[in-house]
């Protein structure tokens, strides 16, 4: 089903969060909510020869010893997260959410979240992995899985309260207008003011590019402000988001512009994790 929201639970401490964000965005879109787990291939086995220190013989019993014992912990850990994925299917339902489906996968992170991609229309996921060292699934995959998919991705922090407003932020570019089109028309921002923000230089075409977007907006019944400001754009947009109290900031994926050049730069990671409520990443 191409409908789905896969929210993708990993052991974090807050992934009862990724839960509660799946199915508000479950019931904003009408659309089937599967909490999904997967279980990276982290395996503890030394691949160096070793049977000049310690015997051709003996080496291979003890990588046969470690391998059962690596079987054993992934057996383990799949156990531990089917149970993770009942507590948090009977939780949603005690709340009022009924239906949530669960799912495991097994093998490397990108690569089952691709498998999964005709299922799913939007990605929930938490902004750090289960041993928050950036191993899991933010941290140093960040970058590859959005690139990798092609749904919009949701990251979301320590605590989910759900949005009553959202910041865009908004570049003017091609890629950007489509952007602004989509929120316009999407349930999931139906009755949400809208702040529109810029991080340009405040001049005409870019004045102008804002009041063309405020005006999409406003045409599909939304409240809308916009603003251009100056300075680094992680700040300027984290520092505005404060000062609003806005719930839930919008951003592209892809382009040219400062916005999305930062988006997907080097320093990524830094600015999710300092913004402390959702992201949402459209395509």
């Amino acid at each position: 089903m191409t409908n789905t929201i896969m929210a993708c639970i990993d052991g974090a401490q807050h992934a009862t969060t990724v839960a509660d964000c799946g199915a508000w965005l479950a019931n904003r879109l009408d659309a089937p909510l599967t909490l999904l787990h997967v279980l990276d291939h982290h395996h503890g086995l030394h691949s160096g020869d070793f049977s000049g220190a310690i015997g051709l013989g003996a080496q291979e019993a003890l990588i046969t010893e470690m391998a059962k014992l690596d079987e054993q912990r992934s057996k383990l850990a799949m156990e531990q997260g089917a149970l993770m994925l009942e507590a948090q299917v009977k939780r949603l339902a005690e709340q009022g959410f009924e239906g949530a489906q669960s799912r495991q996968r097994h093998g490397e992170v990108v690569q089952s979240l691709k498998e999964l991609e005709a299922q799913t229309r939007v990605w929930v996921l938490g902004k750090k992995g289960g041993k928050d060292k950036g191993e899991h699934l933010l941290g140093a995959h960040v970058e590859a899985i959005v690139r990798a998919l092609h749904q919009p991705v949701l990251l979301v922090a320590e605590q989910f309260v759900a949005p009553d407003a959202v910041l865009i932020a908004f570049d003017g570019s091609a890629t950007g207008r489509k952007m602004v089109e989509v929120i316009a028309q999407s349930p999931i921002f139906a009755g949400l003011p809208c702040h529109l923000v810029m991080v340009a230089e405040d001049n005409e075409p870019n004045r102008s590019q804002l009041a063309w977007a405020s005006a999409q907006l406003q045409a599909t019944g939304h409240q809308c402000q916009g603003q251009i400001l100056q300075g680094e754009v992680d700040k300027a947009l984290c520092a505005y988001q404060q000062q609003h109290g806005i719930g839930l900031l919008v951003m592209g994926a892809y382009g040219h512009s400062r916005i999305r050049q930062f988006l997907l730069g080097s320093t990524t990671t830094t600015m999710l994790q300092s913004c402390q409520v959702p992201v949402l990443i459209l395509r």
